[in-house]
């Protein structure tokens, strides 16, 4: 009975708005990160979205500023963009890995991308501060944009290594270059529609099946379904399946560098977060996150222990 009384009470909490935090899953104690006595309890809710990269960089922030003195609550795993942003803008989460994407063009409804990831950051950065008085700052070189992926021996057997191969591949043999695509991707202006404009690429010519984001990876790397398939690029399944990105010639996917969030009153009065968090992520190439991520959705571990493991190879902190 108390324990249908707990679910209770926590499907009410739900209704009313997101939680308030739970407690850091593991502990760490200090590697190169030290105690910061400006930081000494002071309360910090780290947030994430609710896919394994976001919670492994969510994780991340967490124990980097536990071992500096902090007193981090967790409220990882938000379900979608909007939500996370949302919680954000009222303060209930202090501080989360985004993406400079997601904030130009979903937050700040820009429908043209910076070209370049430098560019890109400071375009978001100064005018979301603008806007909505959030600070972007530390930005990682991994870049988790949307791309087309395929098996590598269907890119031998058709030659197809970039978008442009494609598109030239779907108007001379559409059914050999049938794709499966993700939901989302089907219809943002920065997924295949958007795309199929900046190639060329005559919709009605695909042979496209719309399936979930998951299904995706088993099914282009079987090339029974789908040659080609729709997928985040710093996913651990592309590697461990031997699939192969095709190469974006025409520069048309947003850059998605993933760099830190915060409300510019909690930024302006923590700087000392920024500073922790900078040498992080420098670290957070797409190599590095891919492996992560397939330490996860391919070895089926948990992702704090991941996110925790590799803070302590990288001496940020001491596992305990």
């Amino acid at each position: 009975m108390l324990r249908v009384l707990l679910l209770a009470a926590v499907v009410v909490l739900a209704g009313c708005g997101l939680q308030s935090g739970s407690a850091v899953p593991l502990q760490v104690g200090p590697g190169s990160i030290r105690p910061v006595p400006a930081l000494e309890g002071v309360p910090v809710t780290v947030g994430s979205k609710d896919f394994t990269e976001q919670q492994i960089l969510g994780y991340i922030i967490e124990f980097a500023l536990v071992a500096a003195g902090a007193e981090v609550r967790d409220l990882t795993n938000i379900q979608g963009s909007n939500s996370l942003r949302d919680a954000q803008l009222s303060g209930q989460i202090d501080i989360a890995y985004d993406y400079t994407g997601t904030g130009w063009v979903n937050y700040l409804g820009n429908e043209t991308p910076v070209p370049d990831e430098q560019g890109q950051f400071e375009a978001v950065r100064d005018a979301d501060r603008a806007a909505h008085g959030m600070t972007w700052a530390a930005m990682a070189p991994m870049n988790n944009t949307y791309a087309l992926a395929t098996a590598r021996r269907t890119a031998e057997s058709t030659g197809v290594w970039s978008l442009s191969d494609y598109a030239e591949l779907v108007a001379t043999d559409p059914a050999a270059a049938a794709t499966c695509v993700g939901t989302e991707f089907n219809v943002r202006q920065d997924g295949y529609p958007g795309m199929a404009r900046a190639y060329g690429i005559d919709e009605s010519q695909v042979t496209k099946r719309i399936v979930q984001d998951a299904v995706v990876f088993q099914a282009t790397a079987d090339a029974r379904q789908c040659a080609f398939g729709s997928v985040a690029a710093t996913d651990g399944r592309i590697p461990a399946l031997d699939l192969v990105l095709l190469a974006d010639d025409r520069a048309f996917f947003p850059k998605y560098n993933a760099a830190l969030v915060m409300r510019t009153e909690f930024a302006d009065a923590h700087p000392e977060v920024t500073t922790i968090m900078t040498p992080i992520s420098r670290l957070l190439t797409n190599e590095s996150i891919t492996e992560l991520n397939r330490l996860v959705d391919v070895e089926g571990r948990e992702p704090a222990e991941v996110a925790r493991d590799w803070m302590v190879e990288n001496g940020f902190v001491t596992a305990e």
